[in-house]
């Protein structure tokens, strides 16, 4: 409790920073709502699981085509603007989805469009969010605010689907407007930060500052250890995008199912961090982070085959041992250098 007081404390003392957090939280919540959203009402307009896939591809797409970008963006430009400026994009982006659901004239491809906006806006978003960070805070409490930041995401994560499908239970207007308010309040929360301004001169762009960052990883073997067991499982081990299938056709449930299954991941991870804070891992770090790689994609493989929530239930173990510990290896190799 004397640590959890502290951390309060902490946090009230830097209200910049509890702005921050608010948005986070709020953001986080908002595009979860959406996902739920989104991923029930396509499958429920074509019935197509090829268009569950695609929705995932539209979302990552401008994520790889933009991440050398958002690095030149983010050094260069006022960094609460450019959050503002992506969080006020996905508001907008709700728009349309609002109205064509009330028009009835929401098409697969315009929610593609839609989804690309967002991912597009979302590129920009998370790296220049964590960029911020630490101006807000000095450097002694930079540490426990990482915690913090981190917290924010793993409880939205949980809370966020969970809302999203009870709030389609009422419409799917309904979850798009709740979503679209809070990505305002995350926008607004942002406006008010008052962070140190960007030191040191702006250099002039080239190549090599284009590149600097895949240059840093590339020789870095942790972080492209790391980075390049992570992608793998993901593309070829990520099951999220079909859940619909699961909650409708498997499990015979509805929006609040699928909201459960979404937020599911996020509990076990959030349950093996606390596990992990009891009793961290000091030795064959790589073997058990790549042992729990292999099983998260054993799981997602076998998961397939399911009839049940035991076995659909992404909450398993090697998932959570494969989220904490790539947070955990994050924390430890991509910890700012002062």
């Amino acid at each position: 409790m004397t640590a959890l007081h502290d951390a309060l404390l902490a946090v009230r003392r830097y209200p910049a920073f509890a702005l921050l957090w608010s948005s986070r939280l709020l953001s986080v919540v908002a595009f979860n709502i959406l996902v739920v959203a989104v991923g029930w009402q396509l499958y429920d307009l074509t019935n197509d699981p090829l268009d569950l896939g695609l929705v995932g591809l539209f979302q990552f797409l401008p994520i790889i085509t933009l991440t050398l970008l958002v690095g030149q963006v983010a050094d260069r430009s006022d960094r609460r603007l450019v959050v503002t400026s992506c969080r006020v994009v996905q508001a907008l982006a709700v728009v349309p989805l609002l109205l064509g659901t009330a028009g009835g004239w929401l098409t697969a491809p315009v929610i593609f469009a839609i989804v690309a906006v967002i991912g597009a806006a979302r590129a920009f978003e998370d790296p220049t969010m964590t960029a911020l960070m630490p101006g807000l805070v000095p450097r002694a409490e930079f540490a426990r605010a990482t915690v913090w930041y981190a917290t924010a995401s793993q409880v939205a994560r949980i809370c966020g689907p969970a809302a999203g499908g009870l709030l389609y239970l009422l419409g799917p207007s309904v979850a798009y407007a709740t979503g679209g308010v809070m990505f305002v309040l995350a926008a607004l929360c942002t406006l008010l930060i008052r962070a140190a301004p960007i030191r040191g001169g702006k250099s002039p762009v080239t190549v090599a500052s284009v590149f600097a960052g895949v240059t840093f990883a590339w020789h870095t073997p942790a972080i492209l250890g790391s980075i390049s067991l992570d992608l793998f499982v993901v593309l070829l081990g990520g099951a999220t995008a079909l859940l619909p299938i699961y909650a409708r056709d498997i499990l015979q449930t509805g929006p609040e199912g699928l909201g459960l299954l979404r937020s599911a991941p996020a509990v076990g991870a959030l349950l093996m961090s606390l596990v992990l804070t009891q009793f961290p891992i000091k030795e064959r770090i790589r073997q058990e982070i790549t042992v729990s790689s292999a099983g998260a994609y054993i799981r997602s493989q076998t998961a397939s085959g399911c009839n049940g929530y035991s076995l659909a239930d992404p909450a398993r173990r090697p998932d959570a041992v494969r989220h904490s510990d790539r947070l955990w290896a994050g924390d430890h190799c991509l910890r700012p250098v002062h």
